[in-house]
């Protein structure tokens, strides 16, 4: 009787001391905010024009050269390496493959960066690479993407990104109700 009580009883310890499976693979929900190191300078705001206006006469302004990137090197937080994240962010294509999706693409936190207005900081910036992709007609929307961070700077055309990550999982970003 005492050895079914003792089984029992470490059975019980073992279960509610070890972390579930399902716990294992859930990625930890990471905020923009949480890339920037909390003894970081603050962004100074950016004064530039958004566009070259003397381009106006063209009635062509998004063919003039854009804003460059305020802080290109902007510090990171080297503890997110390694960790298995999932950030909402804007889809900011780099390449795009020939049935019309990119699969190599930077995240960002809001709409149009790095094409309309200014780059963030590139510790606002992930270059993202995916094996699927996600098509070009379907950017308009924020994505929740799902994959092991990297502290690794790249550099792009449009922007220097502090992060990079290899996408597991991409999927539309909803609001909670």
């Amino acid at each position: 009787m005492k050895n079914k009580v003792l089984a029992g009883v470490l059975l019980a310890l073992s279960v509610v001391t070890t972390t579930p499976l399902w716990a294992a693979d859930k990625p930890r929900e990471l905020t923009w905010h949480e890339m920037i190191p909390p003894d970081a300078p603050p962004e100074a705001p950016q004064m530039t024009p958004l566009h070259d206006l003397s381009k106006i006469g063209s009635m062509n302004i998004e063919a003039a050269p854009a804003a460059k990137q305020s802080l290109p090197n902007a510090p990171v937080v080297k503890a997110l390496d390694g960790q298995h994240v999932r950030l909402p962010g804007y889809i900011v294509p780099l390449e795009v493959s020939e049935e019309g999706r990119t699969t190599d693409f930077l995240l960002v936190p809001y709409f149009g960066a790095c094409i309309h207005v200014p780059p963030p900081p590139s510790n606002q910036i992930v270059h993202v690479t995916s094996e699927l992709g996600v098509k070009m007609d379907e950017l308009y929307q924020p994505y929740w993407i799902e994959g092991d961070m990297q502290v690794k700077p790249s550099t792009s055309d449009l922007a220097d990104a502090g992060y990079s990550m290899a996408a597991q999982k991409i999927y539309v970003y909803e609001l909670p109700e």
